[in-house]
């Protein structure tokens, strides 16, 4: 009873507010990579899930977008009850079939180029992964260069995917095909479009 009940709970409050809210700061961290968007959201997920890669799936996926979850997420029947619930959403069985991707643990993340990458004809219908990190300002530092930056940003998300450089170059070399990133710090996001470019030199 208590497992049902919490599946129907924790949603946003005032739906039409909050994704519009939530659709905003995303749209606005995919068109100026590397800064970072609060989350304002009263939601309350089951863990592992933070609130705010809650916020985006809730504002982003439908009946029609499967989304595939990261192990941690998968083995949780309260994470995937309250997302079916909340969303609609189908589970993909496979990263390649999935509009959308949450990833809790960077780890044990499967390599970038296993999930849908679009076509040259259709390159939206690739996967937008959506990672769940610790910080976005107390890790690493990242320098991020490429449309929507006038001349580079810098990022410090933890953790990261093993080889996340080499992953990232070979991302950027199927443009237009790939997947985008949105990073998800429990309070805040920001985007890695696959246009951006990591780690370059000064030139």
């Amino acid at each position: 009873m208590a497992a049902g009940a919490h599946i129907v709970e924790g949603g946003f409050s005032d739906p039409v507010f909050a994704s519009q809210s939530v659709f905003r700061a995303v749209m606005d961290a995919m068109a100026r990579p590397g800064t970072v968007q609060p989350i304002g959201t009263d939601l309350r997920p089951p863990a592992p899930l933070n609130v705010a890669a809650a916020a985006v799936i809730l504002t982003l996926a439908d009946a029609d977008t499967p989304v595939w979850l990261g192990q941690d997420l998968a083995r949780d029947d309260a994470v995937k009850g309250w997302l079916s619930f909340q969303t609609g959403a189908p589970l993909a069985g496979l990263p390649s079939e999935a509009a959308f991707a949450i990833a809790a643990n960077a780890a044990a993340l499967p390599s970038l180029s296993s999930f849908a990458l679009g076509t040259q004809e259709y390159p939206d219908r690739s996967t937008t992964l959506i990672l769940q990190v610790e910080t976005l300002r107390e890790g690493e530092a990242l320098t991020l260069r490429g449309p929507g930056i006038k001349d580079r940003e810098t990022i410090a998300p933890r953790p990261m995917p093993g080889h996340f450089d080499m992953q990232w170059r070979e991302n950027n070399a199927l443009y237009p095909r790939g997947i985008d990133i949105i990073l998800a710090a429990p309070d805040a996001v920001a985007c890695l479009p696959r246009t951006v470019r990591i780690g370059e030199g000064e030139s």
